[in-house]
């Protein structure tokens, strides 16, 4: 019936053809035209198109696009661990003024990451692991996540919680950006984060991260979230939760996060994640095990 169809790669002609969504749904609008419903495949955005908006992708442009996302990733990937790098040699030097006995062992934070995205989450699980941080991830659907979060908090007792998945705003924003009702998945995290600091109020004690493409970010602060998205209500990259959180899992107990530093280990940067100042939850043990 249509030229598209369901699990199709495409890029969106309004979008400029940079973007690359795949096509999650078919449907026919009010006025009886198709209706075309979409998720970036790098970028955390759930969208509608006409059909008229839509056009596949070749394979010249999927090699394209693909590669340009892979090479922003492998370089953020890259700059988040040189960082870290740096930060233990003089971790190492530290110790060995004050301590040439007692060998050491890292306990960074565990993260706990709820994904509305089940491609997304897998791809996170799976640079968490490149970062060798600790993660347990749940896929659910954003309106169900503030009904399931208080049982996984109470299973998994994360140091830091990421709740994520897609988001967008309805309408180009015609409704207001202070408006709850112009965001798609806004409101659920906002209940999330409202769970969370019900079930752990001190914003020290479990640090949150929340939001997806163009969230609410003033509200999902105000609900008690250490980090949010979007400020300039940009698409955010499916990576920046899990660079925020490596800058948190991996920032000492007795040190706040430098929030212009984890901003700067995302993708997006300031105009897509930020955040207020919150306590690091790296510890150092010692001695280690020789077993």
């Amino acid at each position: 019936m249509f030229d598209v169809a369901v699990g199709d790669l495409v890029t969106r002609k309004s979008h400029g053809g940079d973007i690359l969504f795949k096509v999650t749904a078919i449907s026919v609008d009010e006025s009886g035209q198709p209706l075309i419903t979409l998720k970036g495949m790098h970028l955390r955005l759930l969208a509608d198109a006409p059909l008229a908006d839509i056009e596949k992708v070749n394979a010249e442009n999927l090699k394209r696009i693909t590669s340009e996302m892979n090479k922003i990733c492998a370089d953020s990937l890259r700059n988040v661990i040189s960082s870290r790098g740096l930060v233990e040699e003089r971790r190492k030097m530290n110790r060995s003024e004050s301590s040439k006995k007692c060998a050491s062992f890292n306990v960074p934070g565990r993260v706990l990451h709820i994904d509305g995205d089940e491609d997304y989450l897998k791809m996170c699980l799976k640079t968490y692991n490149q970062l060798n941080l600790e993660a347990i991830g749940r896929w659910i659907d954003e309106e169900k996540q503030p009904g399931q979060l208080l049982a996984l908090l109470k299973e998994f007792r994360p140091d830091i919680l990421v709740l994520t998945g897609h988001d967008a705003l309805i309408g180009g924003g015609k409704k207001g950006f202070r408006d709850i009702n112009n965001y798609r998945t806004s409101k659920y995290f906002i209940k999330s984060v409202q769970v969370a600091r019900e079930f752990q109020p001190s914003m020290d004690d479990l640090i949150i991260f929340a939001g997806a493409c163009q969230s609410f970010y003033e509200a999902i602060l105000a609900a008690g979230a250490n980090f949010a998205s979007a400020p300039n209500r940009i698409f955010i990259h499916a990576y920046d939760p899990v660079f925020i959180a490596e800058k948190v899992a991996f920032t000492p107990i007795g040190k706040t996060v430098d929030v212009n530093d984890a901003i700067l280990a995302s993708v997006s940067g300031a105009e897509g994640v930020g955040g207020v100042e919150s306590r690091g939850k790296f510890r150092l043990g010692m001695p280690k095990s020789p077993y």
